[in-house]
């Protein structure tokens, strides 16, 4: 409908106001449609604690929060629930390349569980377990997906939505740009998120106009006052432009979104021979990924504590661009939600 010639208002202050409102936020219970995504290393406890108190919802990524951050998973939540009483997430990798990683997770979750997390974010492996586990309880899962084939496994796994993760997203990036990803799943009727490329308010405006139920930030999350890595760390994120966002599968044996430092440059992006022909192998390729786990592990806490060395790798999306000073989780919320509002 149209008012002379522009559109109806009454119908534009609805659409507005639906931004914020979504699916999305009425199934974990928040305010603003936008997560703070788990990241190795950066989730510390305060950082999440500050998103899910600005409105959004940060999640707990309990390998940063035991290794890097030094607390105890159960005590770590305790302390976001002291600074912060509204929702949390918590992140579950279910992949079963080692058994016992699988039953560290499944103790994690039993503990998020019991300290009343009822939001979890599932990637890389059958979510179904986990599923089965939090709706128990009246939880809710997304699961983490770069394609249609994988967004399908994980309705048939029974999850409540999905992240969408495109190909300018940070660390393990997806394929697809945002709306050939909008595209290829918006018909499985289940709250889409977009994850990837989010850096600034026009680009939260353009994902939920497009139809997703939210966003998954955190490249902008790192460049927080909150956010507890090296301040060379925070400086990288902010002096980068999009082209200085490289794929390099030195870290975990699959392409990772990083920033091109001269350690990048020097080495190059690429597996030597000998770990690519590992990791095609039904065999050995659990060993080549439990090797690069390990690997990058040490090396991205020792970058995020200790700043620029010779041998760093910092993580980071294409979101960069948007992205240009060091501000409080706070006003780059409310911020991105005036925005939607107008």
């Amino acid at each position: 409908m149209t008012f002379n010639g522009l559109d109806d208002p009454v119908e534009d202050k609805k659409r507005k106001m639906s931004r914020l409102e979504t699916r999305f936020t009425k199934d974990v219970g928040i305010e603003i449609p936008l997560i703070c995504g788990a990241m190795y290393p950066c989730s510390n406890p305060e950082l999440v604690a500050a998103v899910s108190k600005a409105g959004g919802i940060g999640i707990i990524q309990p390998i940063a929060m035991i290794f890097v951050h030094k607390h105890d998973l159960r005590e770590g939540i305790r302390l976001i629930q002291r600074l912060t009483d509204k929702p949390v997430g918590f992140n579950a990798i279910v992949e079963k390349s080692s058994k016992i990683y699988e039953d560290r997770m499944r103790s994690w979750i039993d503990i998020a569980l019991e300290e009343g997390v009822r939001f979890f974010i599932t990637a890389l492996g059958n979510p179904s377990w986990v599923v089965e586990k939090v709706h128990a309880v009246g939880g809710k899962v997304y699961h983490d997906v770069t394609n249609r084939r994988w967004a399908e496994k994980a309705i048939e796994g029974g999850v409540d939505g999905l992240i969408c993760v495109n190909s300018r997203a940070g660390g393990h990036a997806g394929e697809k740009i945002q709306e050939q990803l909008y595209e290829d799943l918006s018909g499985l009727d289940v709250p889409l998120i977009c994850a990837g490329g989010i850096g600034c308010e026009d680009d939260f405006i353009k994902a939920l106009d497009m139809g997703y139920a939210g966003v998954q930030m955190g490249t902008r999350f790192i460049a927080t006052t909150e956010c507890r890595v090296h301040k060379d760390y925070k400086k990288a994120i902010v002096d980068a432009h999009e082209d200085d966002i490289v794929l390099t599968d030195k870290i975990s044996g699959v392409p990772v979104a990083v920033i091109k430092t001269p350690y990048i440059e020097k080495t190059g992006t690429k597996a030597n021979w000998l770990a690519k022909k590992l990791l095609r192998h039904p065999k050995g390729k659990h060993y080549m990924r439990m090797f690069y786990t390990l690997k990058s592990i040490w090396q991205l806490k020792k970058a995020s504590l200790k700043g620029i060395s010779y041998k760093d790798f910092f993580q980071a999306g294409k979101s960069v661009s948007g992205i240009e000073i060091v501000e409080s989780v706070e006003t780059v919320i409310q911020r991105y939600a005036t925005a939607a509002r107008q």
